[in-house]
């Protein structure tokens, strides 16, 4: 499970060195893609297997669950992270993302996400008072 915010440097060739304690979930390959608010999804070679075979299930007839699957998938960069931990983020998905040399890398559960340092504490800044707000009538269940 990914917990947990880092702030790691992208450095000059476009790689990022993952968190230690990511590393083992992600030492035998990873998949990153777009990710909602223009950040990057970090996926386990074997959580992305998973989302993909659940994609599969979409009906073609969606207009939606094509055009979401084109825009996921076509962003997709499957990578190996060398023995330093360290892995190349492909340039789209840096200038999708808006990545600067700061960065935050934020566990979200089965997935990382990457983010520019400054759109993620902007994200933050935005999204905490509401989820002061959060109460157990718009999440049923969460806790």
């Amino acid at each position: 499970m990914f917990l947990g915010t880092h702030s790691p440097r992208l450095d000059e060739k476009g790689r990022i060195i993952l968190p230690a304690k990511f590393r083992e979930e992600l030492a035998d390959g990873l998949v990153l893609t777009r990710g909602q608010e223009r950040c990057i999804y970090v996926f386990s070679q074997k959580e992305f297997e998973r989302i993909h075979e659940s994609m599969r299930e979409a009906p073609l007839s969606s207009k939606q669950a094509r055009d979401y699957i084109r825009v996921f998938l076509s962003g997709a960069s499957d990578e190996v992270p060398d023995k330093q931990g360290r892995v190349t983020i492909p340039p789209a998905l840096r200038a999708y993302a808006g990545l600067g040399r700061e960065l935050a890398v934020i566990g979200a559960g089965t997935r990382a996400e990457i983010w520019d340092a400054d759109a993620w504490n902007e994200y933050l800044n935005e999204k905490e008072a509401a989820f002061s707000e959060t109460d157990d009538d718009n999440l049923p269940g969460f806790i």
